[in-house]
């Protein structure tokens, strides 16, 4: 675990939040660099950004706080959340709780008011002193001395991996962060900077209907010692016990813009999402719980990283670390889920082309 902190960066004191439980019995553990840390984490986006307005503080301190009285050590969140929202919140309300939990955040994509307008635009940028500038900034946010795990958020195509790999190294020597990860990379393109300064996490999304991970990152990170943490791991909601209804998303919804909830695409989502709900039935779980349980069976070294705004989802989601579905139900998994049965590509063009990952 990080060392405990009751502070910010610049010597502010952290917001008191309310007394928590007695740590509850460990939940199963998985190793995330140098940490251990439970194999599902809390997803720190959902409070605040992609899925419409962002709920009310006293909703995102209860869900956080909860996380932690349930035994969740691994929370993430990104400087882009909210434009700094996300991480605001969880240094407001976790500070003084820092030394019982792994915290991870991300730079190189954040909000920029390019228009002097107040409205900002998402911006990737991996230059070496935007980096840095990001990690200050989120350390006061976080009220925090260090960050166990930085990821570069995207890979910015205009300035070699191993410049931007190169500056998280510095402030791992600078003592700001304690581990480096990388967001939605390929495999080789985490093999140059494993080779600039060690990796400890590759995040990337991977789920039933997102399985481009297989292609190769997956495999490279078991051979070099890399943890895997799955974001959006239901789907985007598709496999939890209320789905999404694509007509009614939030104007500010990014998954709006997503083919797959698109009219030509979503029957055909929803069918495959439909024999998951059949077979949980089988096993006795939820959608939701046999979705997790499938991802987490994908090797010791994937951790998943669902998100949810309510306490409800989020003890369920955890309940998915009791489920053992079984070979023959997960290789039936494999088969419903097979790449190319899902319609519709994850992201629209923007979105592809800022990735880095291999797609089938």
């Amino acid at each position: 675990m990080a060392a405990s902190t009751s502070s910010t960066s610049d010597g502010v004191a952290a917001t008191p939040a309310q007394p928590l439980k007695a740590p509850p019995t460990p939940l199963p553990q998985r190793r995330l660099g140098p940490f251990s840390v439970s194999a599902i984490g809390l997803g720190c986006m959902n409070i605040c950004h992609a899925y419409g307005e962002p709920v009310p503080e006293a909703d995102a301190a209860r869900l956080l706080l909860a996380a932690l009285d349930a035994g969740v050590t691994h929370f993430d969140t990104a400087a882009l959340y909210g434009f700094g929202l996300s991480e605001t919140l969880i240094g407001k309300y976790l500070a003084p709780h820092r030394d019982r939990f792994v915290l991870a955040s991300k730079c190189g994509m954040t909000g920029v008011d390019l228009r002097g307008d107040g409205k900002r635009v998402r911006v990737i940028d991996g230059r070496p002193a935007t980096l840095k500038t990001t990690c200050d900034e989120a350390l006061r946010r976080l009220r925090t001395d260090a960050i166990d795990l930085y990821y570069l958020h995207r890979w910015d195509k205009r300035v070699p991996i191993e410049d931007s790999v190169g500056a998280l190294a510095d402030l791992v020597r600078e003592g700001k962060i304690r581990a480096i990860g990388l967001s939605e990379v390929s495999a080789a393109t985490l093999r140059r900077a494993h080779a600039v300064h060690p990796i400890a996490a590759v995040q990337s999304e991977y789920s039933l209907w997102t399985r481009n991970p297989e292609i190769a990152v997956l495999d490279a990170c078991r051979e070099l010692g890399v943890a895997f943490v799955a974001f959006s791991p239901l789907g985007r909601g598709v496999f939890t016990s209320t789905p999404p209804d694509p007509q009614a998303l939030h104007a500010q919804d990014i998954r709006r813009a997503m083919p797959r909830f698109a009219p030509e695409h979503w029957p055909r989502n929803l069918a495959l999402r439909t024999r998951l709900v059949a077979l949980a039935e089988q096993v006795g779980c939820t959608p939701a719980q046999l979705a997790l349980a499938w991802v987490l069976a994908r090797g010791q070294h994937v951790h998943a990283l669902p998100g949810t705004t309510r306490v409800a989802h989020l003890l369920e989601d955890l309940g998915a670390l009791h489920v053992q579905p079984g070979a023959a139900v997960l290789a039936e998994l494999d088969a419903i889920f097979v790449p190319g049965a899902p319609s519709g590509a994850r992201y629209n063009a923007q979105g592809e082309e800022e990735v880095d990952t291999e797609r089938f």
